[in-house]
């Protein structure tokens, strides 16, 4: 049996440490109410179905996960242990297929009305994410551990091999090697633990609401807050959890205030209502980009143009290039704000590839994006549209391109579908959805070309890649490819980090090659706090701690 983070040792002393640092400054936050914009009031403050910043940011303040993610004095933020006070691993190899086995033992801690917390709790969690029936986007998060394709085809949850064999010991079998499962999926707000005769109970009490909406007071949690007081559309309160089982130096109450835009959230800030704020107005952005030293942090998406490979016409491998070529992404990136560059490539910055390095950094830009060869680029387009067959865009009748509509989206589309008509005489209908409509347009295949924002639910080039394997529940452009499939299997299986990333690298290269997607830009984002705090931070996927917010010392 190999244990995880080398040993349980090392897995504990920075929690011990922490403990003890804590403690000793406990004071620090002493009485302190913090207030905070992160957006307009969540969606939902259910684990699996929080999608917004500010329903994750608050959630992971109520609810701790097997581990956690903390941030040192410099903001850089490392994994360490939650609720799991250890975890250890085994591998085994049967007939050519290898699965990797992790025990967590749970430490002891309690909900707010002092149940203890146990592996039952997060054994309900995952089997109510990952099954079809509640529909959430974050059930491909446990789409690596075993028997989770059985348990959605037969409905049957107790066929995902996600285990309590006590109170305190939790057992997942994954089917291969996913070296991000402790960092992504460990700490993500939709695995968080769930008293099911918690959600039952407010789910009787809540009417035709959802089952935390009734009254979030009543919502029982074992992070180191719990709602306090709600102010519907306009403020959330949380205060500590006396029932956590650390010490904790940041705010006794931290106030969530929503607004509807960045310049509402803006207006809070300089009118000093609230002490952190996201996101940025363009105006602020455009003002912070004057600094040389300046630079926004990467969000985990790319916008991109989809070609629905399962029709006839896109089809063709040569028409997507055409329609690829024929792309200006700087002049894309332009309409969608201050904060957009053009795509390298369809992993976004800011995935890390081995240590600090950056995916996206460590190879050649995948994409053309330099303004003197667009000419060449147009009139290599108008070759390929030949060779298709075509002897000019207007033989394609009319295509629409559909997107989420929304104001720098309808920027967006316009311009693309202007510049493949000015490139190749193509008509295509930008035509603004929503959400609801985009998706069930992709998912039946009714489309011809799509833009989308292409995310993913862990912070690593994997998470953006398998979703285009053959046959994959989220494969919306029916893309095939037995090489890509191949790599993405090797990668599943590699023990080798150096290895598993030179097959990511290959993977991205040969899904960019083939046209089956063409990225149009990534963004960036920045927010900010006071100067006389600090102890916040901003995780990667999108979602804010500020648990351990204190007045900064000289």
């Amino acid at each position: 049996m190999k244990q995880i983070i080398k040993g349980l040792t090392a897995l504990l002393l920075p929690v011990v440490l922490c403990a003890s640092l804590l403690s000793g400054c406990a004071k620090d936050g002493e009485g302190m109410t913090l207030s905070v914009c992160v957006g307009a009031a969540p969606d939902s403050l259910d684990p699996i179905y929080a999608e917004d910043a500010a329903g994750q940011t608050v959630l992971a303040h109520l609810y701790e996960n097997l581990m956690r993610v903390t941030a040192d004095s410099s903001g850089k933020t490392s994994v360490i242990a939650g609720m799991a006070k250890s975890v250890d691993q085994d591998e085994e190899t049967k007939e050519g297929a290898i699965s990797v086995t992790y025990t967590f033992r749970l430490r002891s801690a309690r909900w707010s009305d002092g149940q203890p917390v146990t592996a039952g709790d997060f054994v309900y969690a995952w089997r109510r994410l990952a099954d079809p029936a509640t529909g959430s986007r974050y059930a491909d998060l446990l789409s690596v551990v075993s028997g989770f394709q059985e348990a959605r085809t037969a409905g049957d949850m107790s066929l995902l091999k996600v285990t309590a064999k006590n109170d305190n010991t939790l057992v997942v079998v994954l089917d291969g090697h996913y070296d991000w499962f402790l960092r992504e999926v460990c700490t993500s707000p939709a695995t968080m633990p769930l008293r099911q005769d918690v959600v039952q109970k407010l789910k009787a009490a809540s009417g035709d609401k959802s089952w935390w909406e009734g009254d979030p007071t009543q919502l029982v949690t074992n992070g180191p807050y719990t709602v306090a007081a709600l102010e519907e559309d306009r403020l959330l309160r949380l205060e500590t959890n006396s029932r956590y089982y650390a010490a904790q130096p940041g705010p006794a109450s931290i106030d969530f205030h929503y607004a509807g835009s960045a310049e509402e959230a803006w207006s809070l800030y300089e009118s000093k209502a609230v002490d952190a704020v996201w996101p940025l107005p363009d105006s602020r952005l455009t003002e912070l980009a004057t600094d040389p030293e300046w630079r926004a942090l990467p969000q985990l998406e790319t916008y991109a143009a989809l070609f629905n490979g399962a029709s006839e016409l896109f089809g063709d491998a040569n028409l997507r290039e055409a329609l690829s070529l024929a792309i200006d992404r700087n002049a894309l990136a332009e309409a969608a704000g201050s904060a957009a560059h053009p795509a390298e490539g369809l992993v976004p910055p800011g995935v890390p590839e081995d240590g600090e390095e950056d995916f996206r950094t460590r190879s050649a830009p995948l994409l053309d994006n330099d303004p003197s060869t667009y000419e060449e680029r147009r009139l290599q387009a108008k070759t390929l549209l030949e060779e298709s067959g075509y002897n000019s865009g207007s033989d394609l009748g009319e295509l629409e391109f559909l997107y989420l509509q929304s104001a720098v989206n309808d920027a967006v589309a316009q311009a693309l579908c202007q510049q493949w008509q000015e490139a190749l005489g193509v008509q295509i209908t930008p035509k603004g959805l929503s959400e609801r409509a985009l998706m069930s347009a992709l998912r039946k295949g009714e489309y011809d070309l799509a833009g989308l924002n292409l995310t993913a639910s862990a912070n690593d080039a994997e998470c953006f890649l398998m979703t285009w394997t053959s046959g994959g529940r989220n494969n919306l452009i029916a893309y095939e490819s037995s090489a890509y499939d191949t790599l993405m299997s090797i990668i599943a299986s590699a023990a080798d980090g150096t290895a598993r990333m030179g097959c990511l690298h290959d993977a991205e290269a040969l899904l960019l090659m083939n046209h089956a997607i063409a990225p149009l830009y990534t963004k960036g984002t920045a927010w900010e706090l006071r100067e006389t705090l600090s102890g916040a931070f901003r995780d990667p996927r999108g979602w804010f701690s500020f648990a351990n917010v204190v007045p900064r010392t000289a």
